[in-house]
C-alpha cells in the first residue's frame, strides 16, 4: 500500500512544483516533474458511500455536495454504474483517483463482475478524473468513451487545468490523480450492447458544454444526462448556452420518450428536464426581453431576481448566491447575440 504523506509534506512538495502546473504543455521537463510529484504524493482515501439502486440495472453513488471542498475531498458529482450480465459500465467516473477507488469498492459489494467500459459525459473534471482508478484496476486498454470534442479537450489544456483546479479546491485531497483521457469516441444515435443491457448515445447540440453526452439505458427507461440538467444545483453555464439547453431538452425527450432522468448532481426524477428548464427560463427570458427593450444588464438582473421561477429556487438551490450574478451576466451576453 502506498504510504500517505503528512499533510504538511504534501503541501510543501506540491508547493515546489505547483508553479509549473499550468506550463506543462510547454515544457516536457516540467510535465515530467509534475508527474513524479503525483506519483510521490497521494491524497487521502475517500470514505465509502453506499450506492443506491434506481432501476433494475442502474445504481448511483450520490454526492451530497454540489461543489468541491477540502471537506468533501472533491465528491461533488454522482458516479452512476450499470450492472449488466457482461460486466459493469460506468457513467461518469468521479472527480479523482480516490473517488474512483471508492466506487470500485462499492461496486464489488454489489457484484464480482469487472468494469468493462466507462462513458464520460463531458470535459468538466468532476466527471472524468476518476478514469485513473478504473484504468488502474481494470487495465489501460479499458474502453473509455466520450464524444470527439470531449476527448480532445481532456487530452489538451482542459485536462491539465481541471486536474490542477480540483487539487486546489480540495486542498490537495485529489493528489496522485493522473489524467486518463477517453480512448474511444461515440457518435449520436450509436447503440452499445453489454450482455442484457442496451445503451443508446444522445447528443443534440451545445447545452451545458459544446459536447454533452447523454446515455440512455434502454431496458430500464433511465437516461443519464450529465450536467445538462440538475436536481437542485445551479449549473455551470460558462461553456454552454441557454437556448441551446432548451433545444437539447426538446430533442432528447422526442428521441427517448418518458424517462427517469439521472443527473450528474442530485437525485434522479421524471420531471427534472421540465423543472430545471423553468428555472433557466426564469433567467433567460427576462434577459432576452431586457436586451430587446434596450435596457441595461443591471435592469435585467433586477427582473431575474424577481422572477417567480427563480425566486422559488433561491432559498434551497446549491450555489445560488455565489453564482447567480455571473450566470445572469452570461445570459445577458448571449441574449445580445441572439437578439441581434
Amino acid at each position: 500500500m502506498t504510504a500517505v504523506k503528512p499533510r504538511w509534506a504534501r503541501r510543501y512538495f506540491l508547493g515546489t512544483v505547483g508553479a509549473g502546473a499550468m506550463a506543462t504543455a510547454l515544457w516536457p521537463e516540467a510535465q515530467l516533474l509534475a508527474q513524479q510529484a503525483q506519483d510521490f504524493v497521494l491524497g487521502p482515501s475517500m470514505p465509502d458511500l453506499t450506492p443506491q439502486q434506481i432501476s433494475p440495472h442502474v445504481w448511483i453513488i450520490f454526492a451530497a455536495d454540489g461543489f468541491p471542498t477540502p471537506e468533501n475531498r472533491g465528491m461533488m458529482s454522482n458516479v452512476t454504474f450499470v450492472v449488466t450480465s457482461a460486466g459493469v459500465v460506468i457513467l461518469d467516473s468521479g472527480s479523482s483517483l480516490q473517488i474512483g477507488q471508492m466506487a470500485i469498492r462499492m461496486i464489488r459489494r454489489i457484484t464480482p463482475k469487472p468494469v468493462i467500459a466507462v462513458f464520460n459525459s463531458h470535459f468538466h473534471g468532476d466527471h472524468w478524473l476518476g478514469n485513473h482508478a478504473f484504468a488502474q484496476a481494470f487495465g489501460s486498454s479499458l474502453p473509455i468513451y466520450a464524444l470527439p470534442p470531449t476527448k480532445a479537450l481532456i487530452e489538451g489544456f482542459q485536462g491539465q487545468t481541471w486536474a490542477a483546479l480540483m487539487q486546489k479546491w480540495t486542498n490537495q485531497s485529489t493528489a496522485g490523480t493522473q489524467i486518463v483521457p477517453p480512448n474511444r469516441t461515440v457518435s449520436p444515435g450509436q447503440v452499445f450492447t453489454f450482455g442484457d443491457v442496451t445503451l443508446k448515445m444522445h447528443f443534440h447540440g451545445r447545452a451545458h458544454t459544446e459536447s454533452d453526452l447523454c446515455v440512455q439505458v434502454v431496458e430500464d427507461q433511465v437516461t443519464a444526462v450529465g450536467d445538462i440538467a440538475m436536481a437542485n444545483r445551479i449549473a455551470n453555464i460558462d461553456d454552454g448556452s441557454y437556448p441551446g439547453t432548451f433545444k437539447y431538452y426538446d430533442a432528447l425527450r422526442a428521441a427517448t420518450g418518458a424517462q427517469l432522468w439521472a443527473p450528474g448532481h442530485g437525485q434522479p426524477g421524471r420531471d427534472i428536464l421540465q423543472t430545471y428548464a423553468q428555472f433557466l427560463k426564469g433567467i433567460w427570458e427576462p434577459c432576452l426581453q431586457t436586451v430587446k427593450d434596450g435596457r441595461s444588464e443591471a435592469e435585467a438582473k433586477a427582473l431575474v431576481l424577481k422572477d417567480p421561477r427563480v425566486m422559488a429556487r433561491s432559498a434551497s438551490m446549491q450555489g445560488f448566491d455565489s453564482n447567480m450574478g455571473k450566470y445572469i451576466s452570461l445570459a445577458y451576453l448571449e441574449a445580445e447575440k441572439e437578439a441581434f
